[in-house]
């Protein structure tokens, strides 16, 4: 017999359920009955459990673990930008193979091995569950990295609302901007906000 729904944890996968006991076929019938709620294929959270303030970062968590949140949805988080993202922007080192996500609509960048875990941070995105993400400073360095594909204004609003930040690191900024090698682009930049 398996065991109740209630048992397993507020978040989980199929795998998880399986190694529980859980017969697929009850599984689905929770779903079906409305109590767990599938955030994304193969990933459940029990409907009473307490909300997820962050549900599709939490969903892409149990489906890509090794990736990280990165871009304009780590800019989102950290309130560093307006832009609601239509995707989950996640990293992954370069020469991995990330999983194949249709729901939340993901986009994938490929960062370098030797860089990927600069900045690493994470955010609770439902209560005693975290998410990788990148921390604000190396959000930023990377918006100013890719400025030329995710657009200039996001990176320069980016750095703007940074830089009003009370735990703002000018310094911090240029060593990470100096490590992902956009030094010359993050200065320039820093020279005009401060000018402002």
């Amino acid at each position: 017999m398996a065991p109740p729904a209630d048992e397993l944890p507020d978040t989980f996968t199929t795998r998880t359920a399986l190694e529980w006991g859980v017969h697929p076929r009850d599984l689905y019938r929770w779903r079906d009955e409305g109590r767990v709620i599938e955030l994304s294929r193969g990933v459940f959270r029990h409907a009473d459990a307490p909300l997820a303030t962050h549900p599709d970062l939490l969903a892409i968590a149990y489906r890509a673990p090794r990736a990280v949140i990165c871009c304009i949805s780590a800019a989102a988080v950290h309130d560093l930008t307006d832009e609601l993202p239509s995707l989950v922007q996640l990293a992954v080192p370069r020469g991995s193979r990330p999983s194949r996500i249709s729901y939340p609509p993901t986009e994938v960048f490929r960062f370098d091995a030797f860089t990927f875990d600069l900045g690493l941070s994470g955010v609770e995105a439902a209560p005693g569950e975290r998410v990788r993400i990148y921390d604000p400073t190396r959000t930023v360095v990377d918006l100013m990295r890719l400025r030329h594909r995710l657009g200039e204004p996001v990176a320069h609003a980016a750095l703007h609302r940074y830089l009003r930040r009370p735990d703002a690191k000018p310094r911090e900024l240029l060593r990470t901007a100096a490590r992902l090698d956009v030094l010359g682009p993050m200065r320039r930049a820093l020279d005009v906000a401060s000018a402002l």
